[in-house]
C-alpha cells in the first residue's frame, strides 16, 4: 500500500515537472528568443566606415522587402545615414521621382528624399526593385516605442507599405548615435 502511494507522489511529480518544463520552453524563459538583426561594422576603404542595420519586411501582399539601414562615416568626418530597400526583382517599379513617406501609428508624417542614385553612381542606375533614402534628416524625429510604416511609391500602381517595429526602429536610431 505504500510503495503505491509513493508511486502516485513521484508520477505527480513527474508529470509536474513535464508542464512546468512544457511552460518555461514556450514562455522563452528556459530558450530565449534571438534578437532580429545586429548592428555590423565594415571598413569601406581607409578610414571609411559603414555601420549596418539588416532586416525582412514584409509588404501588404506579403513579400518580402531587404531593409538595410546603413550609417557611412566618411575620412573627412562627413556622415550619412540611409535606407536601402530591395525587392524582388519584377515584383515593383519605384518612382524615384517621389520621396519614402514614414508614418507612425499616432498619424505622424514625415518623407526621405530619393537618393538611389548614389548606389551605382553615375555609370548605370539602380534595379528598379531597389531604392535608397536619406534618413539623416528625419530618424532623430521618429519616436521608436511607437510602430513605423513606409510607404514606397510605386510607377503605375499602388503604393508598397511595410510596417517597421519599434525595436528595429530603435535599432536605426542607435546605429544613427554610435560609432
Amino acid at each position: 500500500m505504500m510503495g503505491c502511494r509513493i508511486r502516485k507522489f513521484f508520477s505527480w511529480l513527474l508529470i509536474l515537472g513535464a508542464i512546468a518544463l512544457s511552460i518555461g520552453l514556450g514562455l522563452g524563459i528556459l530558450n530565449p528568443p534571438r534578437a532580429e538583426a545586429a548592428i555590423r561594422q565594415l571598413e569601406e576603404a581607409p578610414g571609411q566606415m559603414v555601420y549596418q542595420s539588416r532586416a525582412t519586411l514584409k509588404d501588404q501582399h506579403g513579400s518580402g522587402w531587404q531593409a538595410i539601414a546603413f550609417k557611412r562615416v566618411r575620412p573627412n568626418g562627413q556622415t550619412s545615414i540611409e535606407l536601402r530597400l530591395v525587392g524582388f526583382p519584377g515584383v515593383a517599379v519605384l518612382d524615384r521621382s517621389q520621396p519614402l513617406t514614414l508614418t507612425n501609428a499616432l498619424g505622424k508624417t514625415l518623407t526621405a528624399p530619393d537618393a538611389s542614385s548614389a548606389i551605382f553612381g553615375e555609370a548605370k542606375p539602380p534595379e528598379p526593385n531597389v531604392g535608397q533614402y536619406d534618413l539623416l534628416p528625419v530618424l532623430s524625429q521618429l519616436q521608436a516605442e511607437v510602430p513605423l510604416q513606409l510607404t514606397l511609391p510605386i510607377v503605375d500602381s499602388e503604393p508598397i507599405t511595410l510596417s517597421v517595429s519599434p525595436s528595429l526602429l530603435q535599432e536605426w536610431q542607435i546605429l544613427a548615435q554610435d560609432s
